[in-house]
C-alpha cells in the first residue's frame, strides 16, 4: 500500500478508482498530445499515481518525464500551466460532483525501487538471505 495517503486506514475503495480513472485519463490526453502547449506536447510524461483526497476535491498526480528526456521541474511546470485544461479533461471525462484540484508531484517510486535493489544486492543481505531459518 502507498504511503501517500495521511490516514491509518488508507484510501476507499472510491478514492483508488476515481484515482485510477483520472490517471488514465490524463495518460490518454498527454499521449495524444491534446493540449495546446507545444512545449508540453514535446514531452514524454509518465503518471504514476494519483491519489485524492477523501472529498475527492483534490487530486495528486506524481509524474515523471520518460527516460529522463527533460528534468521533472520543468515537466511539472508545464503541467502546472495547463492545469485548468487538464482539469477541464478530466472533468469531461468522470460524472463527478465537482473535478478535482489536480495538484503535481514528481513520482519518486522509482528511485525507491533502485534503491531496494541496491540494498538486495549488498553481499551481508545476500549472506543473510541464504542462512537457513532456525526456527524450522
Amino acid at each position: 500500500m502507498s504511503k501517500r495517503f495521511p490516514t491509518a486506514s488508507g484510501p476507499s475503495q472510491r478514492q483508488l478508482r476515481v484515482g485510477e480513472l483520472i490517471r488514465r485519463t490524463l495518460s490518454d490526453v498527454l499521449n495524444r498530445a491534446e493540449i495546446h502547449d507545444p512545449e508540453l506536447n514535446a514531452m514524454s510524461i509518465t503518471v504514476g499515481e494519483v491519489s485524492c483526497s477523501p472529498d475527492l476535491k483534490v487530486a495528486t498526480v506524481y509524474v515523471m518525464p520518460l527516460m529522463g528526456s527533460v528534468p521533472v521541474e520543468d515537466a511539472i511546470k508545464a503541467l502546472a500551466r495547463n492545469k485548468a485544461e487538464l482539469r477541464h479533461r478530466v472533468a469531461s471525462e468522470l460524472t463527478l460532483k465537482y473535478a478535482p484540484d489536480l495538484r503535481f508531484r514528481p513520482d519518486e517510486t522509482f528511485d525507491r525501487l533502485d534503491e531496494t535493489r541496491r540494498l538486495f544486492s549488498d553481499p551481508t543481505v545476500q549472506r543473510d538471505l541464504e542462512k537457513p531459518d532456525e526456527d524450522t
